[in-house]
């Protein structure tokens, strides 16, 4: 008897079920997320990128951060949460809104999924464009000057020029002037918050209890 035909449909019907239940079941599962209204926790979650955060994430996508950066917390051994890269898990609502998901592979660098909290300061990240030694001494990532422009002063220095540390400053009577792509890619940078709770990930207890003691230290 031949069996060709029987193992061919039973071969089908294997790869088939693992199509559906691998990559057809959760990605039709994740486009029914949607997102959540909670004026407790500042109204639409997850929150939209606008304006020139929106440009940043195109310029972070066109330097290839995504090669050394992640931008999703795990709790597989409560590594990330300890070392203050998150309050809580990424899970799969925390992304509808991307059109490409900027997961990411390696961890070259921290990730950055709740940077914007961690770093709030616009001028922390400019000068880590700059130059990453000037904040993060001994870190790895290239320096992204040619997102700035050195030019001479002519009258008075720029209210946008950077302060830089004497090592890193141009020579006398120039200064650096952010350009709009370093701008747009910091706005990109204190945009990355995940702050909000959702009820398939919770903050961690421990996160939670920093802020309430936060918030009564507040109202004192």
């Amino acid at each position: 008897m031949n069996r060709g035909p029987f193992i061919f449909l039973g071969v089908l019907i294997i790869l088939v079920f693992s199509w559906t239940t691998v990559i057809l079941k959760p990605n039709q599962e994740v486009g029914q997320l949607l997102a959540i209204l909670d004026d407790d926790q500042g109204g639409r979650l997850p929150r939209e990128l606008q304006g020139a955060a929106q440009h940043g994430k195109e310029i972070y996508q066109e330097l290839g951060c995504i090669a050394c950066h992640t931008q999703q917390v795990r709790v597989a051994a409560g590594t990330d949460i300890e070392r203050g890269w998150g309050n809580r898990q990424s899970v799969a609502r925390d992304y509808i809104d991307q059109d490409r998901v900027l997961l990411g592979r390696k961890r070259l660098g921290p990730d950055l999924s709740n940077v914007g909290e961690r770093r709030p300061d616009v001028a922390w990240h400019l000068l880590h464009l700059y130059n990453p030694q000037i904040n993060s001494r001994g870190s790895n990532m290239p320096a992204y000057s040619f997102l700035f422009d050195t030019r001479e002063i002519v009258g008075s220095p720029s209210s946008r020029a950077m302060e830089l540390p004497e090592a890193f400053s141009p020579p006398e009577g120039f200064e650096v002037i952010p350009t709009r792509k370093a701008e747009s890619l910091a706005a990109y940078m204190l945009s990355l918050k995940v702050d909000y709770d959702l009820n398939e990930a919770p903050k961690s207890p421990e996160t939670m209890a920093d802020e309430l003691a936060i918030a009564l230290e507040n109202a004192e």
